[in-house]
């Protein structure tokens, strides 16, 4: 662990000069003290490993500040150094919580090896800390029975051990950004920023000072200066999702970023440099975008060295009972209520319905089965539109012909069913449906669905 803080706590400046020589030719970064009360103002204002303290000094001894550092409940250890008259006490000290205590004029190597073992015991900690953060963001989606899921995966683990740009794409709701983050914890990068900014909820003129960040009296508004998402991104991934919501002006600027690893604030004509990886995404197809003219050709070979394109969940259906089962334990968590059993042909309900909401929209529907179960049981009842849609699915309308035809009454029942569920707040539901509010108007004028 390079970053492995000690400190040294002694009254006598000769002794403090010779564990200073010792701890940082092993590499240890090193901090001293002159006296407990010293030690104890440093301890508000930084975080140690570890506090190496003589037992016996003037004003506060060893024993007293190893009592207050447990009551302060600081996140060191205290390793104790005594004379050979004073070991019982130090003996004594650790049923206190001391990590280990150290004889003044024994072999240094001794100290060095007590040292190295707490080293080696907090690296443990943080390990686990990671694999547990993984395991909480990830376990549901890397525990894959698809082929096509496994396949994205297995891409995504292979393109997180390089820099290249990756853009993800997928509809509404299929978790590219969960994929964006998985890359970016596997990645070399882990230990830096993971910065998400969805380029949909941000205006023309808002998302440049977002990603760019701007200097005080840049503009109106501009009342102190802000670093943007690239600044704080820097050494660790940046993920744009939604990226096809650019404008033309935006893109240019994010090409020109890409090109010359450097950003500009706005008011400034300063150049920074920034050192990211870029992952982006969108439910777009953006070859039509590109077509249209939306989407700059140039910008689009460079973000996309790799594509991962990201299944919709109506085609991993055998990963349905997993993510349900994974779903109803973390709802039951949140909620503090336990469910016992899932009433008659509830699942097969619920492994039957597509999803055009994807992942979202079924962690949505276990949250509402969980908030309205009674007596431990989730039931069919609370979820009418599906049932109904269970059995309009068995009825064919002779007179559509067209697919487009069979995709618009899809959405008009899923828009239906989307904003009954938010008692017909468009802003609500344009959130579930991972849409934007004008995007979901211009829906509602199309079908002729009244709010």
């Amino acid at each position: 662990m390079d970053d492995f803080k000690i400190l040294v706590v002694d009254d006598e400046i000769e002794f403090r000069d010779v564990y200073k020589i010792i701890l940082e030719d092993k590499g240890y970064e090193t901090v001293m003290a002159s006296s407990g009360e010293e030690c104890l103002t440093i301890l508000k204002a930084q975080s140690f490993d570890l506090v190496l303290t003589d037992l016996k000094m003037e004003g506060i001894s060893g024993i007293d500040l190893l009592k207050k550092i447990k009551e302060n409940q600081y996140t060191c250890e205290v390793l104790l150094v005594t004379g050979f008259g004073s070991v019982e006490s130090a003996v004594s000290a650790m049923k206190l919580g001391a990590f280990g205590y150290f004889v003044k004029g024994s072999d240094p190597e001794v100290l060095i090896k007590e040292i190295e073992k707490l080293v080696k015991i907090k690296q443990l900690e943080r390990d686990n800390i990671l694999i547990r953060n993984k395991l909480i963001q990830f376990d549901y989606l890397l525990d894959s029975n698809n082929d096509k899921f496994k396949d994205v995966l297995r891409v995504a683990e292979k393109a997180a051990m390089s820099n290249a740009n990756i853009l993800i794409l997928g509809e509404s709701g299929t978790g590219k950004e969960v994929i964006a983050k998985y890359i970016h914890h596997v990645s070399d990068r882990k230990d830096g920023n993971f910065v998400a900014v969805n380029c949909q909820v941000f205006s023309e003129g808002v998302i440049d000072s977002e990603l760019f960040g701007h200097e005080k009296g840049a503009f109106t508004g501009a009342g102190e200066k802000r670093i943007g998402r690239f600044e704080e991104a820097n050494n660790g991934t940046l993920f744009l999702d939604e990226i096809g919501e650019l404008s033309l002006n935006t893109q240019v600027k994010l090409l020109r970023t890409l090109e010359n690893r450097t950003i500009e604030r706005i008011g400034s004509n300063k150049s920074i440099s920034v050192n990211i990886r870029l992952l982006s995404a969108t439910n777009k197809k953006i070859n039509d975008e590109i077509k249209s003219g939306k989407f700059r050709e140039d910008l689009y070979y460079r973000i996309n060295t790799i594509t991962i394109h990201v299944p919709p969940l109506r085609e991993r259906k055998e990963d349905l009972p997993m993510l349900i089962n994974f779903f109803l334990n973390q709802m039951q968590n949140e909620m503090k209520k336990k469910i016992i059993k899932a009433e008659d042909g509830l699942m097969d309900l619920l492994t039957s319905y597509n999803y055009p909401g994807n992942i979202r929209e079924l962690k949505n529907i276990i949250e509402r089965l969980v908030v309205l179960s009674d007596n431990g049981i989730i039931r069919k009842n609370d979820l009418p539109e599906l049932k109904n849609l269970g059995d309009e699915e068995n009825i064919i309308d002779e007179n559509v012909k067209s697919l487009k035809e069979v995709r618009q009454l899809a959405e008009i029942k899923y828009i239906k069913s989307i904003l009954n569920n938010c008692n017909g707040n468009i802003s609500e539901a344009a959130k579930v449906m991972d849409i934007s509010r004008r995007q979901l108007f211009n829906k509602l004028v199309e079908y002729g669905i009244k709010e």
